[in-house]
């Protein structure tokens, strides 16, 4: 499937009727598909070579290496994350991956909530400041596009700034390792729709990535490789009361003659401050759309979710 394709340069052209198209593409292809492809995205090629070498450096390592950077008590939120610990919410089975996460550092002395330190990987001394600089690219991408949405939704360009601005927004690596012997239940990564606002996801070094269609069918995801691949999570679904839904998708295991390779996947999700509330937006509820969901700030859903797929007791 050919997920709907927009241009971030056109958001950015400083050309109002280029920005509206853009705008008016994004939010019609968030409420058909909950997906969408974007090109002149800002994160530099270089930048994702680099990355994917370096992820691919550190998951080479050793067990017990990758294991000294495994923080149980922060919940799998800094640092490595070992095969098997996390799975999908309303799912028994863990998911066939491992993966590190890399979080926000503060550094404009805004006060925030207290964010555990990044671990940083000695044996690859390029992985946490080529994570860094992801992070960074990551980040203004996502708030560019979340001031095309809040346009969408008749709210000030930058309703979302604030929040996102030293947000909880996470940069995750995930290996998929090749599979060895036959699956019990899972497939690499069952389906879920994810817990932020939107998540920016630049390629991924095999095919596997499956949307759930509004016809209840699995379709494979495509983009080229000069696109990132943007969707909505549940986050932004609350907030605008099911306006724009969050998409389920799923990873699959590839076809059984490809089961000794593995797969790289990074995805960035981009979420708020804590404090946020997630309170279903007045424009978004009337007869037709009663409100679908209790209030609750991104903090308290956040700790829900980490609850629901196994990283927090």
């Amino acid at each position: 499937m050919n997920i709907p394709v927009v241009d971030l340069a056109d958001f950015l052209s400083g050309d109002e009727i280029r920005k509206q198209n853009f705008v008016q593409a994004l939010g019609k292809a968030y409420e058909d598909v909950g997906f969408v492809a974007v090109k002149n995205h800002g994160i530099p090629d270089e930048l994702i070579a680099d990355l994917y070498k370096y992820v691919q450096q550190f998951f080479a390592l050793p067990d017990d290496v990758k294991l000294d950077y495994e923080k149980k008590e922060l919940a799998g939120q800094r640092g490595y994350t070992s095969f098997g610990r996390e799975h999908a919410k309303g799912f028994d089975a863990p998911d066939l991956k491992e993966f590190f996460q890399y979080g926000q550092t503060v550094e404009d002395g805004e006060k925030t909530e207290d964010y555990p330190d990044n671990v940083v990987v000695d044996e690859v001394p390029q992985f946490t400041p080529t994570l860094y600089k992801a992070y960074r690219n990551f980040e203004k991408s996502g708030t560019a596009l979340l001031q095309a949405i809040a346009l969408y939704l008749s709210l000030d360009e930058h309703y979302f700034d604030e929040w996102v601005h030293n947000g909880n927004s996470i940069l995750r690596a995930i290996h998929y390792p090749p599979i060895k012997g036959e699956p019990k239940s899972s497939i690499r990564a069952e389906q879920h729709e994810d817990i932020n606002l939107i998540t920016l996801l630049v390629g991924a070094s095999a095919d596997g990535l499956q949307i759930l269609t509004k016809q209840g069918e699995w379709v494979g995801v495509t983009s080229l490789p000069e696109q990132i691949v943007v969707n909505v999570g549940d986050m932004l679904q609350r907030l605008t009361n099911n306006k724009l839904r969050s998409t389920t998708h799923r990873v699959v295991n590839p076809p059984r003659e490809l089961w000794g390779t593995s797969r790289f996947s990074i995805p960035f999700f981009l979420h708020p401050k804590s404090d946020m509330s997630l309170a279903s937006l007045e424009s978004t509820v009337d007869e037709q759309h009663p409100k679908a969901y209790e209030d609750a700030t991104a903090g308290e859903y956040l700790d829900e979710r980490l609850r629901e797929i196994g990283l927090k007791k």
